[in-house]
């Protein structure tokens, strides 16, 4: 398993267009229901973003890039951005009821 966080801020024109991106690809997700991923978006006050992304394979390779959803979120995400994404590998250090630890 591994877990990946990744952050950017949007401009502030563009956070509302990238939330909605953002809910095209749970909507894809929702509807494919792959196995092997886990998913989480949070949107910050300052229009900044986190993703966490779970993933079973341990190399870390995910059905979420094949969505199309994710590929038209990626189109343009530099754009929008005024911080570049920026993944970083991510441990669980303390969990109550947010994460299911299987």
């Amino acid at each position: 398993m591994r877990r990946t966080l990744i952050r950017y801020k949007t401009k502030p024109e563009a956070a509302e267009r990238n939330a909605e991106l953002v809910r095209a690809v749970f909507a894809e997700l929702q509807a494919a229901r792959p196995d092997g991923v886990r998913y989480l978006t949070l949107r910050l006050d300052d229009d900044s973003f986190v993703h966490v992304v779970e993933t079973a394979a341990d190399d870390g390779t995910s059905p979420i890039p094949k969505l199309k959803a994710f590929q038209q979120f990626q189109n343009g995400i530099r754009d929008r951005c005024l911080e570049p994404p920026a993944p970083r590998g991510a441990a669980v250090v303390g969990n109550y009821r947010m994460l299911n630890e299987t």
